[in-house]
């Protein structure tokens, strides 16, 4: 009893919040309100303005990727439950303490702007152009990030990764099709947390309804955007292209054996019922770096050696290499570097951009067999011969790479929903449409 008056408290608080700040917002002529709470979550609220303006901006992705509109109240539906999950999300990270700087946030608008060709201060002008709102964006852009920060502070250091689960990885790559994309959709039929016999049949049934209405040629992104509570419902349930690695585990065994326009059958998991549709297949290439091998000596200014003196004495080494000494000898005996000191000033092979700007700037200008003249880093100053030059291979370092980012990102996508369904579950959330 106590807890429905608190809620009837924080209801009425809330109300009378909205309110009064719709009180400042524009009447229309007949005297009715613009906008208004459609929904309340927690101690925060939804408000239609909210609702129309993400429905107007799904909609314009649907129709633009030729997705048949499901009936707008079902579209509504789900946008509605992705902006109360969404303001979950961001009072979790308010008490938390996450904050976004305006610097974050017009680095990631750039980094946005550059790969689709706009430059970031023409960016308000070609958005006003297409009738979007920059403002708008800039704030859905700030709170994409704030919920990006909270997942990874609540779900991605908590995905454990072992050593086992990384070289089983690896042998998997070793086998057939290990080096096949897939492109992959998803309908997602959630079921509740600790689902009682009931509920776990009757989320089977709806499952299983979906699955025959796909295999009778209904569109599978329709039906994404109508029932799937994935992440990427709104957006078709696409989930893009995958390694077999990077799919999530109980994905693999269907998807291994689907050709592109395949759907599987409802898969359980425990967070509810996939199905799953291959798109599309792609086969993936060699990966090539350039490497350089390179050997310096480094010669680091102190309180008894001053600049001028360390530039001196790399001028008097490089004449004596010039003249015929060992170059290792001298890197040896001289260089300040002692990590490279016992292999003659040897560096190894390494990719290119592996050293700082300074360092990088030099190799660039040298030839095979070329000193350099003394140059200064942030390191102290050096001399730099350029060994050789090599286009390697390293298929197969980047496959060790990527292997545990590709296991963690696998179980990550699970531990992500079920995240998501758990503080949906926990959070108080009274609809007002």
């Amino acid at each position: 009893m106590s807890r429905f008056f608190t809620r009837a408290a924080v209801t009425a608080c809330l109300l009378a919040t909205a309110l009064s700040a719709s009180a400042k917002q524009p009447l229309s002529d007949s005297g009715y309100l613009l906008d208004r709470v459609v929904a309340i979550v927690n101690d925060g609220v939804v408000l239609q303005s909210e609702l129309d303006s993400q429905y107007d901006v799904i909609t314009a992705q649907l129709r633009a990727q030729n997705t048949q509109l499901p009936p707008e109240d079902v579209i509504r539906k789900q946008i509605l439950e992705r902006l109360i999950v969404s303001r979950i999300q961001l009072q979790r990270a308010e008490r938390i303490g996450i904050r976004i700087s305006d610097d974050m946030v017009n680095i990631a608008i750039a980094r946005i702007a550059e790969r689709n060709g706009v430059a970031l201060s023409e960016l308000p002008q070609v958005m006003a152009a297409q009738g979007l709102s920059y403002a708008r964006y800039r704030e859905q852009m700030r709170q994409d990030i704030i919920i990006d920060k909270l997942r990874e502070t609540e779900v991605d250091a908590r995905v454990p990764v072992s050593r086992r689960e990384v070289e089983q990885l690896i042998a998997r790559q070793n086998e057939a099709r290990s080096d096949v994309e897939f492109e992959i959709s998803h309908i997602l039929v959630a079921m509740p947390n600790n689902a009682t016999p009931e509920e776990l049949a009757t989320t089977e049934a709806e499952a299983q309804d979906i699955y025959e209405r796909l295999m009778s040629g209904e569109d599978f992104a329709r039906l994404a955007v109508s029932y799937s509570a994935g992440q990427q419902a709104l957006s078709g349930g696409k989930l893009g292209w995958r390694k077999v690695t990077e799919l999530p585990t109980l994905f693999v065994d269907q998807v291994m054996d689907m050709d592109a326009g395949e759907i599987s059958q409802p898969i359980r998991s425990g967070s509810g019922f996939h199905i799953v549709r291959v798109d599309d297949t792609r086969g993936a290439e060699k990966s090539f770096i350039t490497q350089r091998h390179a050997r310096h000596i480094l010669i680091q200014p102190n309180e008894v050696v001053t600049d001028e003196e360390a530039k001196a004495k790399l001028v008097l080494l490089r004449e004596e290499i010039l003249g015929g000494a060992d170059f290792g000898e001298l890197a040896k005996e001289n260089t300040d570097d002692t990590a490279t000191a016992t292999e003659m000033g040897d560096l190894g092979w390494a990719k290119i951009g592996t050293f700082v700007p300074a360092f990088e700037a030099v190799l660039d200008t040298l030839d095979e067999g070329e000193l350099s003249e003394p140059f200064r880093s942030p390191f102290g100053w050096h001399i730099v011969e350029l060994l050789g030059t090599r286009q390697y291979d390293n298929t197969e370092e980047v496959t060790q790479q990527r292997a545990y980012e590709q296991v963690w990102r696998r179980k990550l996508e699970s531990e992500v929903e079920l995240w998501v369904r758990r503080i949906r579950d926990e959070a108080f959330v009274e609809y007002l449409l």
